[in-house]
């Protein structure tokens, strides 16, 4: 395997929980108008650490979507402890994002990562056809890296069945006003579980190099007027959960048996599925990475979740 450069003197990777309402943002990635969460953080810790810094996420999410705990690492030479990276970040964030966490590990050159992963045979295409686990297990030797070194994803989809919307639950999750049959679409999307080629659920503007993705699970349980969709997998492609919904709530709704399902994936078309559904309810969940990192992420969700 690839070997790593020495440490750069002084350098140390910190790696922070962050958490956000996307719903007045553009998305995570920067983007010229400033107006992304990325921007947003990397603004804060400027302020903060008085330098410049550039960050690495997890998995970018869209305009509108949000995060229960996006992680994040960036280098510097700066030395705090753990919280007060937290407390000091937050205090020049808006109110609509925060740090919930923050620790300290190893600092590694995150090309040599991105080599080492290539020279392994373990980056996007192995990890694709299920090597994700080996190979991140592989590469903590390497050191940690916020995309790289995940093993699983996890969104949840909250949606509000109702025949009237709420005002108060605009931006925070989506809405339809027909009854939907919870247990059936938690029927129908057992037919996605395993590794599969998702075409039929990916965005046409999708730039992933391979469809393929292994769904670990998928729940759809009902709590009052609200349903939650929480999947799982290795990794997701553009839309994939946004369309998977729109298609498990046309099964909820009557229109198609959950058998309709696996017929849609089995066809790799896209215009075969449901149009993507609106992104108001969609909440990256949780990042999972072996134990050997030891993150202090948080266990806790909220109630419905």
């Amino acid at each position: 395997m690839t070997d790593i450069p020495p440490q750069a003197d002084g350098l140390r990777r910190v790696v922070l929980g962050v958490q956000y309402d996307g719903a007045c943002w553009q998305g995570w990635q920067t983007q010229p108008h400033r107006q992304t969460v990325q921007d947003q953080l990397e603004a804060a810790l400027l302020r903060f650490s008085t330098q410049p810094i550039a960050t690495t996420c997890a998995g970018r999410t869209d305009s509108g979507v949000h995060a229960l705990e996006q992680v994040v690492h960036f280098d510097t030479a700066i030395a705090r402890d753990s919280f007060s990276w937290v407390r000091g970040t937050n205090a020049f964030l808006p109110p609509t994002i925060a740090v919930r966490w923050a620790c300290e590990l190893p600092y590694v050159d995150d090309a040599a990562i991105a080599n080492a992963s290539a020279g392994a045979g373990i980056g996007e295409v192995a990890a694709l056809h299920g090597a994700e686990r080996e190979g991140a297990a592989q590469l903590a030797q390497f050191g940690f890296h916020a995309r790289f070194s995940a093993i699983a994803r996890t969104y949840h989809y909250v949606l509000y069945n109702h025949a009237v919307r709420s005002p108060l639950l605009a931006g925070k999750a989506g809405w339809t006003f027909r009854p939907l049959d919870a247990d059936r679409m938690h029927r129908a999307a057992q037919h996605l579980i395993g590794e599969h080629d998702f075409t039929s659920f990916r965005a046409v503007e999708c730039q992933a190099k391979s469809p393929v993705r292994k769904m670990e699970s998928i729940a759809v349980r009902r709590h009052g007027d609200m349903i939650v969709f929480t999947l799982k997998a290795n990794a997701f492609l553009h839309h994939m959960v946004r369309n998977i919904v729109g298609s498990l709530i046309v099964v909820g709704s009557g229109k198609q048996g959950p058998e309709w399902i696996g017929q849609v994936l089995a066809l790799r078309d896209r215009s075969r599925a449901a149009p993507t559904f609106m992104p108001d309810g969609l909440y990256l969940a949780r990042v999972d990475y072996p134990d050997a990192w030891a993150l202090p992420q948080e266990n806790r969700s909220w109630p419905w979740l």
